[in-house]
């Protein structure tokens, strides 16, 4: 079955090249702001859902030059963010460095918990159910044209502690000018020079990076149908 990582994270890319399975990429671009009224539980859950309604949505604008004549696909999409210790507060990634120097004090000399959710979506190519505008669908798609949609899925949420040692503000300051902390779910990459300011973790290192390894592929395996197993 084709295995498409809808995802532009480089560190994903990596960590799921590491295990030799065979996938593409594909892209998505979503709307990441989290609610104030969200828990981390429903912020996380909306966001793999989200990415993976756009990424059916891609697939189908795009299906007859990318999808070598696939019929059907398993979508992995997948989010990371930072949790403080009241359970209750998100750490995203930073708007500026004036975002990034307040979750940092809030992290600094205590623990907080990396999340990262993966949902696995399994979709197939069917005909357009008569007068259907659902998500991952063309709205002007012609009834029999066939387009791509969900059949199953199924997400994980696997959960890492991390403690900080006590960081001043010569640290953030060097740390911020590095570059390093934009693009990065409370700003730092343990894959990084944020390593620095790690003083130790509980649980699994590759979910801190942004993909749990093997419990990713364990989800892979438990959502491959069994014909597709057999297979191979």
């Amino acid at each position: 079955m084709k295995v498409i990582l809808a995802s532009g994270s480089p560190r994903r890319r990596e960590l799921l090249a590491r295990t030799k399975l065979d996938f593409t990429i594909l892209s998505v671009d979503v709307n990441e702001t989290w609610h104030n009224d969200e828990s981390p539980t429903d912020y996380i859950e909306r966001m793999v859902a989200t990415k993976a309604n756009a990424a059916i949505q891609q697939l189908n604008q795009t299906m007859d030059s990318d999808q070598d004549g696939a019929t059907s696909c398993m979508i992995l999409t997948s989010d990371t963010i930072g949790v403080l210790a009241d359970g209750k507060t998100v750490l995203v990634k930073p708007t500026n460095r004036e975002h990034a120097y307040t979750m940092w004090q809030q992290m600094s000399d205590t623990e907080h918990e990396v999340w990262t959710a993966v949902q696995a979506t399994l979709v197939d190519l069917k005909p357009r159910a008569s007068g259907s505008t659902s998500e991952g669908t063309l709205d002007n798609a012609s009834k029999c044209d066939p387009v791509f949609q969900i059949i199953d899925q199924q997400h994980i949420l696997e959960r890492t502690s991390v403690t900080f040692i006590a960081l001043t503000q010569a640290m953030m300051s060097d740390y911020w000018d590095s570059g390093e902390p934009a693009d990065k779910a409370g700003g730092y990459g343990i894959q990084g020079l944020g390593a620095a300011w790690v003083s130790r973790i509980n649980g699994s290192y590759t979910n801190v990076v942004g993909l749990p390894l093997a419990q990713t592929l364990a989800l892979i395996k438990n959502m491959t149908p069994d014909s597709e197993k057999s297979a191979h």
